[in-house]
């Protein structure tokens, strides 16, 4: 399956975290019998207790009433256990609908629980701690001029190395992943200021706001100014 053009390959008992305004798709039909088990995250963008990227890269999600606590999930994972985990989807899809709260919130914390672990596992990585570094660095630095030689020079290691390590863990480069951080920047602004598109443009470190237009549409399928349009009005 895609995402933002980049390409994903699973195997039996991998798992893949999708973004919620990226632009998903498939790449190619399965050359065997798939089954995927899908969980849908609901969340309100921007408030207290919705969850935002960390500043070491990774995906947090929030749980239910607010609670700050937040969870490091891995965008892709082998599950060490994948028939415990399909058991426990199994168990979550058997469900009544209406009458079982409690209980599926109890099985999706343990099915986040066991993401959680293969995040935490993946950190203990040198190539995973490098790419944490170059994510957080970008995250710091996006409003600046940045190319995969003064990330190199910054964090002391050669382009190609830091390149593969950010591929390994993001699945993406770091001026894909650069670019993907300046356009979500992009979308906060535009959802909780009235700055004008050249503004924000040059804010989120676009030198050109046509650029910015162009690359805005092709990532997310609509202009800044018509985003704006559908989630104000």
């Amino acid at each position: 399956m895609g995402e933002n053009g980049i390409d994903w390959t699973l195997e039996k008992g991998d798992s893949l975290l999708l973004l919620p305004d990226g632009e998903h798709y498939s790449v190619k039909a399965c050359d065997r019998e798939t089954v995927f088990y899908w969980i849908h995250f609901e969340h309100i963008p921007w408030q207290r207790g919705s969850h935002a990227a960390k500043s070491d890269g990774s995906h947090p999600a929030s749980l239910p009433f607010g609670n700050p606590y937040a969870l490091r999930l891995p965008k892709q994972f082998a599950l060490p256990d994948p028939e415990g985990a399909f058991e426990l989807m199994r168990r979550l899809l058997g469900l009544t609908v209406g009458d079982s709260f409690w209980e599926e919130q109890r099985l999706l914390a343990k099915v986040l629980s066991l993401l959680e672990e293969g995040a935490l596992g993946q950190s203990a990585l040198p190539s995973t701690r490098l790419a944490e570094r170059a994510a957080a660095f970008i995250q710091q630095h996006y409003r600046e001029p940045l190319t995969n030689e003064s990330l190199a020079e910054a964090l002391h290691f050669h382009p190609s190395y830091i390149v593969r390590c950010m591929k390994m863990k993001y699945g993406v480069t770091p001026i894909h992943y650069l670019l993907e951080f300046r356009l979500e920047s992009a979308k906060r602004l535009l959802l909780t200021t009235e700055w004008t598109i050249e503004r924000i443009a040059d804010e989120v470190g676009f030198r050109y706001a046509p650029y910015f237009s162009a690359c805005f549409k092709r990532q997310v399928g609509m202009s800044p100014l018509l985003f704006r349009k559908q989630y104000l009005n």
